[in-house]
């Protein structure tokens, strides 16, 4: 069954073992999408959709927001979005943000581009769209479709599958201080992608135990990680003939890639060259995610992005709700996405990239006191995000010898947090990450006092 919708007009799938059609449920492949109001008319007297004409109710004080206004977060910003036309349903495709989208990451076209509720409501569609829920007893039941994740990784693949009653197979990134030479990222260092192992547990599920895998989830740069997955990694894994789902590539943070020291035109040179967008044209079993949250600093719009062929844009378009991207999400989305906005965007992410370097010299000279080191160890991972990630060692005499202390790390993770104004991540219950605490990039200043309190809470505990 064709996908609704879909021009009968598309180039032929590559590689040639896929077939998107096969892949999504079935009931999902004959849904006929709802069809909203404004598909078909957005012009004229608009009396077709049952809106409020009269515009919305909300009464902004000639005086700016009260005392109770300011602490809920409303602001005196907030006039331009009253001013839009809050009564009306928003457009269901956000053409121009697409071809913005497009243009920016170098995609064949704006119908590449499917907008969601943040990442998240990507990643869960995702799901709904191509896995079949049903896990079996205990997880173990035969004959089921499963996801496929690499820990440690972002939390919310596992949240959605169980969400969308899915199973998971876990393949952990190499972490064995033996496996990874003392190397991070890569082919075959800290948090790198073990190809062989996931081919194995894949050829596991699906001939030994009757499962079908139908999505791969890689983070990419990682979350805790920071790490790049290798893109002839990710290559490998799409041309494998044993698979017949698809690669999901989450690139919330592809954006902090480079360095502080990258002009405009080598920044998004640096960007195109590790992301896998540069994928999307030729491969129809990619999907790459991505969001404004991170690099773009709109966590607050909730705007996330699937970059994926035009069949899996049409089948993703076909499934979601109707107006899921907000009038004010889309307005704010499509000034960040202008060319001046765009300026301002570099020079924040270079910004970034500058303080990052900084803050982990200043991590890694955090002085001894009384020639008792204070326990901080190495920063693991990529550091191809916006944050680090720094562990914590046993507290002793000397260095030599000392072991990630998980312990100590959530101590003082709580004792910044709780009395010292300084909110960081413990991350010492992931996998490879012992010990570890995730320290985003903040400003200069911010930066400076997070490390003084880190010392400070080094001596204490």
């Amino acid at each position: 069954m064709p996908i609704l919708g879909l021009s009968p007009n598309q180039p032929p799938s590559y590689p040639e073992h896929f077939d998107v059609e096969s892949v999504i449920r079935p009931n999902i492949l004959a849904l006929h999408p709802y069809r909203c109001a404004r598909d078909d008319y957005s012009e004229g007297i608009l009396l077709d959709a049952n809106e409020n004409a009269l515009g919305h109710s909300i009464v902004q004080s000639s005086n700016g927001p009260t005392s109770e206004e300011s602490s809920s977060s409303i602001t005196p910003g907030i006039k331009d979005t009253l001013s839009l036309p809050l009564h009306r349903y928003p457009d269901p495709v956000h053409l121009p943000i697409k071809e913005r989208i497009a243009s920016l990451r170098s995609l064949p076209s704006p119908e590449n581009v499917f907008l969601g509720v943040g990442s998240d409501e990507v990643l869960d569609l995702l799901i709904r769209v191509f896995v079949q829920p049903g896990v079996g007893p205990d997880g173990q039941g035969r004959g089921y479709d499963k996801i496929l994740i690499t820990p440690p990784t972002y939390g919310m693949y596992s949240v959605c599958a169980q969400v969308n009653d899915v199973g998971v197979v876990k393949v952990p990134l190499r972490v064995k201080e033996e496996e990874i030479g003392g190397q991070e990222g890569g082919k075959t260092g800290r948090f790198s992608l073990d190809v062989d192992a996931l081919k194995a547990a894949v050829i596991h599920e699906q001939r030994e135990l009757g499962n079908i895998i139908k999505i791969i989830f890689l983070c990419s740069p990682g979350n805790p990680t920071g790490t790049l997955i290798d893109p002839d990694s990710v290559k490998e894994v799409l041309e494998w003939s044993e698979f017949k789902g698809i690669v999901v590539v989450d690139e919330a943070y592809i954006d902090f890639v480079g360095s502080g020291e990258d002009d405009d035109v080598k920044m998004d040179e640096e960007i195109k060259k590790k992301s896998a967008a540069s994928l999307v044209g030729k491969y129809h079993n990619v999907v790459v995610t991505q969001t404004l949250s991170k690099s773009f600093g709109l966590a607050g719009i909730r705007l996330g992005i699937a970059l994926a062929s035009v069949p899996i844009v049409q089948i993703l378009s076909n499934t979601k709700a109707p107006y899921n991207v907000s009038l004010p999400t889309a307005y704010l989305a499509l000034k960040a996405l202008s060319p001046e906005s765009l300026n301002l965007w570099r020079s924040n992410v270079r910004t970034l990239n500058a303080s990052r370097i900084s803050l982990i010299h200043s991590l890694q000279n955090i002085p001894k006191q009384n020639d008792n080191e204070l326990g901080v160890g190495p920063i693991i991972g990529g550091n191809n995000a916006n944050f680090v990630l720094v562990r914590i060692l046993e507290k002793a005499k000397s260095d030599k010898g000392k072991k990630p202390d998980s312990a100590r790390a959530q101590k003082i993770y709580k004792r910044l947090a709780e009395q010292m104004g300084v909110v960081v991540r413990y991350r010492g219950n992931e996998l490879g990450c012992d010990g570890c605490l995730r320290i985003t990039i903040g400003t200069e200043e911010e930066n400076a006092t997070a490390v003084e309190k880190l010392r400070e809470a080094l001596k204490e505990l």
